[in-house]
């Protein structure tokens, strides 16, 4: 018996399992293996698991490569999708920990 690791269960949200779930069912209904849709699209097909399983997020320049290859439009993908998530408030904010090495020099604007 194989588990899913720890890692890929935390990453999954109603929006990821949405997204997943409507790739699926466009790649099927357009009878498109995921062998097939990930070498048109130019992405690993394990990549395509992932996405339609709900524990990998792609950018839009993927899902946009994905749609050309089912023919269908990003407005068309998402036409169906009315979901959306509020802000996790017991998840703390990333704090941006770049710090710059040299301090840039002031603005010559005056």
């Amino acid at each position: 018996m194989t588990t899913t690791p720890a890692k890929a269960t935390e990453a999954r949200n109603l929006v990821s399992l949405a997204v997943g779930d409507r790739l699926k069912e466009s790649r099927i209904r357009a009878n498109v293996s995921q062998l097939t849709l990930a070498a048109e699209a130019h992405i690993a097909r394990q990549f395509i698991s992932e996405i339609e399983r709900g524990v990998a997020n792609p950018s839009i320049g993927v899902l946009a490569n994905i749609c050309h290859v089912l023919g269908m439009t990003l407005a068309e993908f998402f036409s169906e999708l009315d979901i959306s998530l509020p802000p996790n408030e017991d998840e703390p904010r990333r704090a941006n920990v770049a710090q710059p090495k040299v301090k840039p020099p002031g603005s010559r604007l005056r």
